[in-house]
């Protein structure tokens, strides 16, 4: 890093955090925003200015568009390590989000598939790559360096909590393409405060980590990768390429699966590793189910609950209306208030001699995922029965939920990277990064059968997943010590 850069503090931290913080804060400002609108806005009538899909078709697409943004971190972050490096990776990311949105906010139907894969190529483009750079600034490691990550996630969170409630009071009250569009003059927002700011990053993130060799075959892969893409788009624009986003949705998922089983076997007979490292592997894919298990129930929040929001609970307090979008605030909010209160108790059980294993943090994630259905499952049974029910039924979901997340989520990478092979631990994070594609793409799947047509069985199937993240959470933790001891001293 620069020394005029390294020089300079932002309360106590390199200066360069605060550019980072800040761009992270617009670019999740306009993701939440544009995401609590999306579902909602595919299935209102067209006469509302909505586009009239059914509920099946459009938490399908809902699930295969987030599905993308995770895929597309792992091309994303080649670019920036061979190619550009992440400063130059994160302003085009950033630029192509903008474009997204701004397209989405254009009232032409092909203009709104457009928007989707330019967010979904723009965000796997900045997404990974802005969290690199926090870490290049930190260069000693240590306690400063999680404390700079901390300070950096509370800004996403901080976005992601503000996105929801301007963007759905604008498309929900106004016109749905005015809250597309805010999300797109948020992450201009972003931009402008980079470009404004990225001295203070001095050499953070400014070339890439390992330039390539071959650069002239690499540039080849992404022009042949870009101009796949836009041939698909273009046919697709013209109307000369159809595709049914259900059938997409459910292949995608069997091919995801498919590669996971691949790998891991592939892992297992051909990688060359010894006993330890193949008890560590199997820990590891264990941890991939639970995971994807996990993100399945969990992704729910923008489209069957999203659905649940606007169709069966009370939102008229007096004269005013609570947009339906606003309910997604509340993950980023409880994030931002209880994470500090859930670290605490790790603390405090540390200093017990009480610290709960890899599998007993994830099965208690998973437990709470499903505590968190119990209560929305109870209360769609109350709505089908006596009509819309009052938000705390949500809230209260929202709330196990994120406690859930809390248990689950920042364990998750780390554990990769502690149990992975060292030779493997790239490969290992890109496949990590398909259990969280597959579960939104379960998670989307699994909403087009509980609305619409299919609404008397929303009770039944939000049971279904109490059933199983609770039970796969149960067995977890009888099986956690026996579990601890494949990971080899790994903690």
């Amino acid at each position: 890093m620069a020394a005029d850069a390294s020089q300079k503090t932002w309360f106590g931290h390199p200066v360069g955090l605060s550019t980072l913080f800040f761009t992270e804060m617009w670019e999740r400002f306009s993701y939440y925003g544009m995401r609590a609108l999306l579902v909602l806005f595919m299935v209102d009538q067209i006469k509302n200015g909505g586009m009239g899909l059914t509920d099946e078709t459009a938490t399908a697409i809902y699930g295969l568009y987030a599905a993308g943004v995770y895929l597309s971190a792992l091309p994303g972050g080649w670019v920036a390590d061979r190619l550009l490096g992440p400063q130059r990776t994160v302003w085009i990311g950033g630029i192509l989000i903008a474009l997204g949105h701004f397209s989405l906010g254009v009232p032409v139907t092909q203009f709104f598939f457009l928007g989707l894969l330019l967010v979904i190529v723009g965000t796997g483009l900045l997404k990974p790559n802005i969290s690199a750079m926090v870490g290049q600034l930190y260069p000693e490691g240590g306690a400063r360096r999680d404390a700079g990550f901390t300070i950096f996630y509370m800004g996403i969170n901080l976005g992601a909590a503000i996105g929801p409630i301007i963007c759905s009071s604008l498309g929900e009250n106004y016109n749905w393409h005015y809250g597309f569009t805010a999300a797109g003059v948020g992450m201009v927002a972003g931009l402008i405060q980079f470009h404004l700011t990225r001295h203070h990053l001095g050499d953070a993130g400014l070339a890439p980590v390992r330039a390539s060799t071959t650069q002239k075959r690499d540039w080849m892969v992404v022009a042949l990768g870009l101009g796949t893409l836009a041939v698909v788009t273009g046919f697709s624009m013209a109307g000369m390429l159809t595709i049914d986003p259900v059938w997409l949705a459910r292949s995608t998922t069997v091919v995801i699966i498919g590669l996971a089983v691949v790998f891991f076997a592939w892992a297992f007979l051909f990688a060359g590793l010894d006993s330890i490292e193949k008890k560590r592997v199997a820990v590891i894919g264990v941890l991939f189910v639970a995971s994807a298990m996990f993100w399945s129930g969990f992704e729910q929040a923008g489209s069957s609950l999203n659905l649940f929001a606007e169709r069966n609970t009370i939102r008229e307090f007096g004269d005013q209306t609570i947009p339906a979008g606003w309910f997604q605030s509340l993950n980023p909010i409880f994030v931002i208030t209880l994470a500090p209160v859930v670290a605490a108790v790790w603390v405090a059980l540390s200093r017990k001699n009480i610290v709960p294993n890899l599998a007993t943090k994830f099965a208690l994630g998973l437990i709470l995922l499903a505590v968190g259905f119990l209560v929305v499952a109870i209360a769609s049974k109350r709505a089908i029965s006596t009509g819309p029910v009052w938000p705390t039924w949500l809230v209260t979901t929202y709330l196990f939920h994120t406690i859930g997340e809390l248990f689950l989520s920042p364990v998750g990478l780390s554990s990769v990277t502690k149990l992975a092979p060292k030779r493997l631990v790239g490969q290992m994070m890109g496949v990590w990064f398909l259990a969280t594609s597959l579960g939104n793409l379960i998670a989307g799947l699994f909403a087009g059968e509980v609305s619409g047509d299919n609404v008397e069985m929303m009770p039944t199937r939000f049971f279904q997943v109490v059933m199983t993240a609770g039970g796969t959470g149960l067995i977890l933790l009888m099986f956690s010590k026996p579990i601890q001891k494949l990971c080899g001293g790994v903690k």
